[in-house]
């Protein structure tokens, strides 16, 4: 019988929350060591996410592209159903709440597209298929943004997240990257 996807967000986000502080932090100095499997230019946009619910701290990955030269974003939720919006960002600015309680940049803050999006996941699998929280955010936002330009999606997470097969539906967005801070999955094809 096939999975939920409830259930297999429930056991990959405890397998998740078992790691410690310290593998935690070794997994974002990983994948901030090893960068994008990608090639980017100075002045790039790419937006990462304030990290919740134990999710993968882009920040550190995100330090080292700001000192490469790319323009960092961060996400801001509009309203539900709605693309998620894109504000400008750099290490040292102020975030404050937003309407879930996530950290976002400020509403005077530039609105940009990103050409790369860090998206935060509970679950992967290898074929670029992810489980979030529910609300379809990154899914809509993609689908949404994809029809003006091409954005790449790069999902970040731990490699205890990885589950055989995700319950993909129509309206699902599939990633064209995951890294973790042992591996980098690319489902280009």
């Amino acid at each position: 019988m096939e999975r939920s996807k409830a259930d297999l967000r429930t056991t990959a986000l405890a397998r998740r929350d078992a790691l410690s502080d310290k593998k935690r932090d070794a997994a974002a100095k990983a994948v901030a060591k090893r960068g994008l499997p990608i090639e980017i230019a100075p002045g790039t946009i790419v937006s990462g996410y304030s990290p919740i619910r134990g999710e993968i701290d882009p920040a550190p990955l995100m330090r080292k592209l700001a000192a490469e030269g790319v323009l960092l974003a961060l996400p801001a939720i509009v309203a539900r159903g709605k693309s998620l919006a894109f504000r400008a960002w750099s290490p040292d600015d102020r975030l404050m709440l937003g309407p879930l309680g996530i950290p976002e940049p400020s509403p005077a803050a530039a609105e940009v597209v990103p050409d790369i999006m860090l998206v935060p996941l509970a679950a992967f699998d290898r074929l670029g298929h992810r489980i979030g929280y529910g609300g379809g955010y990154y899914d809509y936002t993609l689908a949404h943004l994809r029809k003006a330009k091409a954005i790449t999606a790069i999902g970040l997470g731990f490699a205890v997240q990885e589950i055989e097969a995700v319950p993909a539906l129509s309206h699902d967005v599939a990633l064209d990257y995951v890294l973790t801070e042992k591996q980098i999955f690319d489902f280009r094809s």
